[in-house]
């Protein structure tokens, strides 16, 4: 691994165990770790019930992201177990765990992220997991 990528991945490392250790309460390393101009996208592409994995760009819209997100669900548990680099992207291989607010049902998915870095920050996020079973844990 070069050195870049190697301070991608520690970079991402530290983010990832902040977010667990939050509970997902708290997006600031995140925010603070965005480029003003970063893509958001997720599988869940906005779907019914998840309607704030829409596609976004911006901090913003972002940190909207996070909040609706925060405001339907409960972090459970997020286990970032593998990272993967090559150039300016960095994978993100592990699981997570939520519980729907409203309905109390439990998802329990494996994880996938791939990130790109500039300069130290992120400008690209896409994010895997099982949508299938997130959507109905929303009804």
């Amino acid at each position: 691994m070069t050195a870049e990528e190697e301070r991608n991945v520690e970079i991402l490392r530290e983010g990832y165990r902040l977010w667990h250790e939050s509970r997902a309460e708290s997006s600031d390393y995140w925010m603070k770790l965005m480029a003003d101009d970063v893509h958001w996208r997720s599988l869940g592409g906005g779907a019914a019930g998840s309607e704030f994995t829409r596609e976004c760009s911006g901090k913003p819209l972002v940190q909207k992201y996070f909040e609706e997100m925060g405001s339907q669900w409960e972090m459970l548990g997020y286990d970032a177990n593998e990272f993967i680099a090559q150039g300016d992207r960095v994978v993100m291989l592990g699981a997570c765990r939520w519980r729907h607010r409203k309905t109390g049902k439990v998802v329990d998915s494996p994880k996938a992220d791939v990130l790109r870095m500039r300069d130290g920050k992120l400008v690209d996020f896409m994010e895997f997991y099982d949508t299938a079973q997130a959507i109905a844990a929303t009804t």
